[in-house]
């Protein structure tokens, strides 16, 4: 078999100088801050639209920022996005997460992580929750928490689909991290 390097994507992170205008306003926020919304930013409207739910996905979830990261390590494993893994290894570490509770995520972690982990391959595996781990989520971390678990894993296999789609590079802030401190 043949193989050929891989070409550039056509579609890759909008620069300052080439930001659309009609989201001029983004640019100096959350939108302008990392690679995968400055992909986003060649869909104005999708990225527009996008920013509401990102803020209670990434800030306002139920979940808690400890959870959500657990949530988002394990969906990124899944959908082999090395984009979202290395992030949310930053994140995850920054909140106090230790590594080898991260590098749990994409194993067999224990405990409450576990049902975690148990919920998002269910949900890849599925396309749902089966009742049992849905009702062990719902004592564990309350059902608003579960609502979000599933917003979560929904909304970043969406944005590993564009990363993964694009070729996004990995912001250069994070790749020095994670080369100066691989897991």
């Amino acid at each position: 078999m043949k193989v050929t390097p891989k070409a550039r994507s056509s579609c890759q992170p909008v620069s300052d100088e080439n930001w659309p205008a009609e989201i001029a306003d983004m640019r100096a926020g959350f939108a302008g801050a990392l690679n995968v919304y400055r992909t986003m930013a060649h869909h104005p409207n999708l990225l527009k639209a996008w920013a509401p739910l990102r803020q209670h996905i990434v800030k306002d979830s139920a979940l808690g920022p400890v959870r959500s990261e657990l949530v988002i390590l394990r969906t990124a494993h899944r959908m082999r996005s090395s984009y979202e893994w290395a992030h949310h290894v930053s994140r995850s570490r920054a909140l106090g997460i230790g590594d080898e509770r991260i590098q749990a995520m994409s194993g067999c972690p224990q405990g409450e992580d576990a049902l975690i982990a148990m919920a998002v391959d269910a949900l890849f595996d599925e396309a749902r929750l089966p009742p049992g781990i849905e009702r062990e989520l719902c004592a564990t971390i309350g059902r608003s928490a579960v609502f979000d678990l599933m917003a979560t894993v929904g909304f970043y296999t969406v944005l590993g689909f564009i990363l993964m789609t694009f070729d996004t590079p990995l912001d250069d802030e994070v790749a020095a991290e994670i080369a100066k401190r691989p897991l």
